[in-house]
């Protein structure tokens, strides 16, 4: 390497410098002349207009800002992903170290604020370098020109653009320096600069100072000491060549001709150059992250980014809207909850792992009532190309629209609509209907009228109930098919498939929901999002949102830009919300998926579908409401649920309490932790007009017990326990004495059961005569024969 020199050079006299500048113009306009005239001749503009032509701003000169990236943050602030086109942050001038500032000039252009668009010195030394090759090999422009050119490069969309954009051609050059004409005219020098600083390309996917500064030293442009500025300044001459983290030698050579040429201006002292330089030239890389296949929530932010691509609110053609997003620098705010997201991914996770033995797939979404904000979204695999184990790029947790999801059966999660459309016309719980072993679907008309009946006959699932009597409440627990076929007949299949669509139901292709007898069973395709959504408006009393991503979305202009709202609607009758609510707390302690509570009032509906080819779960709790899915992305009948072991751990068959419940459950507590419990209202005492409709049960006698005891066994037993005033027995003191009602009653659990406890035996009243009859002329004697009675 050769020496480096910090020592000023010799200077040419005042009256010298001047005569050398002066020559130097007149040629160099001379030749500017000769390139101009011709050029524009050529393109229709004669040599009389020629200067006028070159004066006026073009008609299709854009000046809108560089691209910037855009990012998308966590209701809390926190960065999910980041999408650019190119890798860009903005900042004010005064963003920017002085010293970064200065050595940009040293380099690039010097009498930048001294000259107009052209400086005669640079564009005179290129042109005779270009004359003597016989060829443009040198370029002469200045900090206007360059970011003129880079400001086309980057608005260029196709190839073609691209390659007249950087085109070693004399029209090029003609069409660079009319662009600067303009922008000379329009913009001061300071704000020039500032553009070109924002637009200038740094190496490694860097664009504009800022991006640069953080990628090669993990800090802002502000904070750019001497030897990292004077490093950044060279990279922009050739960015691959000059590159600090792929060519660190050919970086330092680079870095000191900067420090070199700050010298011989006089804008830096020889010894703070040679301290600079002294040293190697060191890096803090910092990777920026780009798109959602490494964002830590890439599915739900594969979501938002569909979201934005197609949704003409932010643009009227797909082409537009890709624009925005990927070069508007967009800040997107949305609804995502980092410790529900995170609790739910562990969940899914642990339960179907990404690269599990057996190829299964689990997705999950939780969606706050009331609001219907995007609390989570999960699916088990990574955001990438199917052909690699362990990832997809179908989102299973939304639609079609949002992430290319067909849907999936949605099994005995669907009865639930016909449970609220019941309740809604009023039926009491204790409603009961027979529910046959088999079950001929006929009798049924859809929302057009017509009917839709079939001959073939429709059996309960796998749990084998079916050929008795069930309330709607037991007919729930035990999600009877045939109970709820007859349920669906009695309401009629079209108040339950309004009641579905009411609560934001769709197939996941967009289209209207299928009518046909088996709704109630749910053979339509859907998402978990809407499943989710619908859920949600149980725990909000019938209040029912549509699921929104989006907060807020601003324009790196600082517009604010309309966004999705959720239109919530009250879509029920609070009380009917209530009972359904009431009912479905019941799945979860006597019910198709009993054991799987929270520590918090909840409810929901396990589902389970056909030949065990998926299974579900959707569950709530007032603050909280989340779906489930899992099953065979390959297709679930061809590979059903059945005799199924997965990394070691075998399920047999399974249904929705197997897998997808404790997916639910493990995903709501760790969602929920810390935050206090919501509570379901009570519903309306008619809903109690025909009883609980729980199943009558022995009241077993606990007389004889001590009170806590017995309020211990009752209320395991599913009763509920009042405690009355105290009575003389025969029993302990302490012990329950008596009980209303009487033990042995069959009667419903839940049903209040009142505790009187023994004050023990009553103390003998003095003025009362004693027991013995004092009458009596055989007291206690000891006849052998029994007692002798008198003649």
């Amino acid at each position: 390497m050769p020496p480096r020199s910090f020592e000023r050079p010799q200077r040419k006299g005042p009256a010298g410098a001047l005569r050398g500048l002066a020559g130097m113009g007149l040629l160099a306009g001379v030749l500017v002349a000769l390139l101009v005239l011709p050029v524009a001749c050529t393109v229709g503009v004669g040599a009389r207009d020629s200067a006028h032509w070159f004066q006026e701003e073009p008609q299709d000169l854009d000046l809108r800002p560089s691209a910037q990236r855009s990012k998308i943050l966590a209701a809390d602030g926190s960065t999910i992903a980041t999408f650019y086109y190119q890798n860009r942050v903005e900042v004010r001038l005064d963003q920017i170290a002085p010293i970064a500032r200065r050595a940009v000039l040293a380099i690039e252009d010097s009498r930048f604020y001294q000259h107009g668009a052209l400086d005669s010195q640079g564009t005179l030394r290129a042109l005779l370098s270009n004359l003597n090759s016989g060829e443009v090999t040198q370029g002469g422009s200045g900090i206007t020109q360059q970011y003129v050119k880079n400001l086309l490069l980057e608005q260029a969309d196709t190839k073609a653009e691209q390659q007249q954009a950087l085109a070693l051609t004399p029209a090029r050059k003609i069409r660079e320096l009319r662009y600067a004409v303009a922008v000379e005219k329009r913009f001061p020098k300071d704000e020039i600069l500032r553009r070109y600083l924002n637009i200038a390309y740094f190496g490694d996917g860097a664009y504009g100072i800022e991006a640069a500064s953080r990628r090669y030293f993990s800090k802002s442009a502000a904070k750019l000491t001497l030897a990292e500025a004077a490093t950044l300044a060279g990279v922009t001459r050739n960015p691959q060549a000059y590159n600090p983290r792929l060519h660190p030698g050919a970086a330092r050579q680079r870095r000191d001709t900067v420090l070199n040429r700050m010298v011989e201006l006089d804008w830096l002292p020889a010894d703070e150059a040679r301290r600079a330089a002294a040293d190697q030239v060191k890096l803090k890389i910092t990777e920026t992250p780009n798109g959602c296949t490494v964002s830590k929530a890439p599915f739900f932010c594969d979501y938002v980014q569909r979201e934005i691509l197609t949704n003409p609110v932010f643009g009227k053609t797909a082409k537009e809207r890709e624009r925005l997003l990927k070069r508007g620098g967009l800040t997107i705010r949305t609804t995502l909850d980092p410790q529900t997201q995170q609790a739910a991914q562990r969940a899914v996770d642990r339960h179907v792992p990404p690269k599990n033995s057996a190829g299964k797939a689990a997705a999950e979404v939780l969606v706050e009532p009331g609001t219907g904000e995007i609390k989570g979204m999960v699916v088990d695999r990574k955001l990438g190309p199917d052909s690699e184990r362990g990832k997809t790029w179908i989102n299973f947790a939304a639609d079609a629209s949002h992430g290319s999801s067909i849907g999936m059966q949605a099994g005995s999660t669907f009865k639930a609509f016909t449970l609220a459309a019941a309740l809604e016309e009023g039926m009491p719980f204790g409603t009961r209907l027979m529910a046959p072993v088999r079950f001929i679907p006929t009798g049924y008309r859809n929302c057009d009228g017509d009917p839709v009946n079939a001959t073939t006959p429709l059996r309960n699932s796998a749990d084998g109930e079916g050929g008795r009597s069930f309330s709607l409440v037991t007919g729930t627990h035990h999600s009877v098919n045939t109970f709820f076929l007859a349920l669906q007949r009695e309401v009629g299949l079209c108040d339950t498939v309004e009641m579905a669509e009411k609560l934001g139901m769709r197939q996941a292709n967009g289209k209207p929901l299928q009518q046909y007898p088996s709704f109630t069973l749910g053979f339509n395709t859907v998402s978990p999002l809407r499943m989710a959504a619908a859920y949600a408006a149980f725990g909000a009393r019938g209040k029912y949102c549509k699921p929104i991503a989006l907060t807020s979305v601003t324009h790196s202009s600082g517009k604010k830009l309309k966004v999705p709202r959720a239109d919530c609607e009250q879509v029920m009758d609070k009380g009917a919300a209530d009972a359904v609510n009431h009912v479905m707390k019941g799945v979860l302690t006597s019910g198709t998926a009993r054991g799987m509570g929270i520590g918090r009032p909840a409810a929901g509906k396990t589902g389970t579908v056909d030949n065990f080819s998926a299974a579900w779960f959707a569950g709530y709790t007032p603050d909280l409401a989340a779906a489930v899915w899992v099953g065979d992305p390959r297709g679930g009948y061809k590979y059903p649920m059945t005799s199924l072991c997965m990394d070691g751990r075998c399920y047999g068959s399974v249904f929705g309490a197997t897998i997808p419940a404790p997916i639910w459950r493990d995903s709501m507590i760790g969602a929920l932790a810390g935050r206090e419990a919501g509570s379901f209202h009570r519903p309306p005492s008619r809903y109690f007009s025909r009883g609980s409709g729980e199943d009558l049960v022995t009241l077993p006698d606990v007389r004889g017990l001590k009170l806590s005891a017995a309020i211990a066994r009752l209320r395991s037993a599913g009763f509920r326990v009042n405690v009355g005033g105290g009575v003389e027995s025969e029993y302990p003191k302490g012990t329950v004495a008596d009980m209303s009602p009487a033990p042995g009653a069959r009667t419903e659990p839940g049903t209040y059961v009142t505790l009187y406890p023994s004050d023990g035996r009553p103390e003998p009243d003095p003025t009362e005569p004693p027991d013995d009859d004092p009458e009596d002329p055989f007291p206690d004697l000891p006849f052998p024969d029994g007692p002798r009675l008198p003649d």
